[in-house]
């Protein structure tokens, strides 16, 4: 069974192969080393003279790929890690995401990929999850795939996409093998309807109804879908959507498959407070509050600083034992 990294690595290969406008550019991204996670190793062996590699400036990479989707080609950029986003905020909010509409006839149809996320010791400036800062920039998409989605086919989905799109890569998920239709405890299917990003829809084999809807996306999955396998051993039936795209959000798709009768909880692993769980629970509030039967719980990272002892990291950001607590206290209050 294919992992995240390799399903990436493969849908960047057929992009390239399918394109030859496709390009890549970034830091430390040519053979043998391949990128800081690997995702781009062989690329540059294979189409020499489209993958560049960069001198370290972030925002002088995401400027430079912002002139050449103008001129026509598909860049892809390579940000070595999330953290580093903040110093090419300036191009994607004031440049990159605007151009379009200043001025009229030009698009800018890049895909900035980054990995996010903690959990491998790397402490505060290089495990953030930052996505939320993005969430409110008119004119970009952010799709962060989580462990039911096939990440290669969202990367060749953004590289098409004739919009902006930052493309999040939780850095645990490279090596986690992927929950698809073969699984033999759940049930994975994408609900139609979403566009070129799908929501994964994941329960227990041969259930209906839920006990919980959970909301969640990207790396937080990993979490949610161990609690789903753990608790489904003691009959409680949880049912997961994970939308590709974190914004905008496919809230119609989204609202179809919960079942407002039973606890809904949102989870993720950027820190709490004005972040994506909160304009998600706001719009389910206003569309589904006549029928709601509780509140809607929502877990984040605590809104901290990561450290890097791994026992401290584990306090700051959410995990299995606090879903679980979460889903058990939702029940016990029905």
């Amino acid at each position: 069974m294919a992992n995240f990294l390799q399903e990436l690595r493969a849908g960047l290969f057929n992009a390239f192969a399918d394109d030859v406008r496709v390009v890549l550019l970034g830091e430390d991204v040519l053979d043998p080393y391949g990128g800081a996670f690997k995702v781009t190793q062989g690329l540059s062996t294979q189409f020499p003279e489209r993958v560049i590699r960069t001198p370290i400036s972030e925002a002088g990479i995401t400027g430079a790929a912002a002139g050449m989707a103008i001129r026509g080609l598909r860049p892809i950029v390579e940000i070595m890690f999330g953290d580093f986003l903040t110093l090419c905020t300036d191009q994607i909010v004031n440049h990159i995401t605007k151009f379009s509409t200043m001025y009229p006839g030009v698009h800018v149809p890049l895909v900035i990929r980054t990995p996010m996320g903690g959990g491998r010791g790397y402490g505060a400036t290089h495990s953030q999850s930052l996505e939320k800062m993005y969430l409110g920039v008119p004119g970009l998409t952010v799709v962060a795939p989580s462990l039911a989605h096939n990440p290669g086919r969202l990367i060749q989905a953004a590289i098409v996409d004739d919009a902006p799109v930052l493309f999040i890569e939780n850095k645990q998920l490279y090596s986690q093998s992927l929950c698809d239709a073969a699984d033999p405890q759940l049930d994975v299917r994408e609900r139609a309807g979403c566009g070129h990003y799908p929501v994964a829809v994941v329960q227990p084999k041969g259930t209906t109804v839920p006990d919980v809807t959970i909301l969640s996306y990207g790396g937080a999955s990993r979490h949610v879908l161990a609690v789903m396998r753990r608790l489904s051993e003691e009959e409680i039936v949880i049912k997961a959507l994970f939308p590709a795209s974190i914004k905008p959000i496919p809230i119609d798709g989204l609202l179809e498959e919960i079942n407002p009768a039973g606890p809904i909880l949102i989870v993720e692993e950027g820190s709490s407070g004005f972040n994506w769980g909160s304009e998600l629970a706001a719009v389910i509030y206003e569309r589904l509050l006549p029928v709601l039967k509780a509140p809607i719980k929502r877990l984040a990272a605590q809104e901290a600083l990561i450290p890097c002892a791994a026992y401290l990291e584990q306090k700051v950001l959410v995990n299995e034992e606090q879903i679980e607590s979460a889903i058990m206290e939702a029940l016990s209050c029905q």
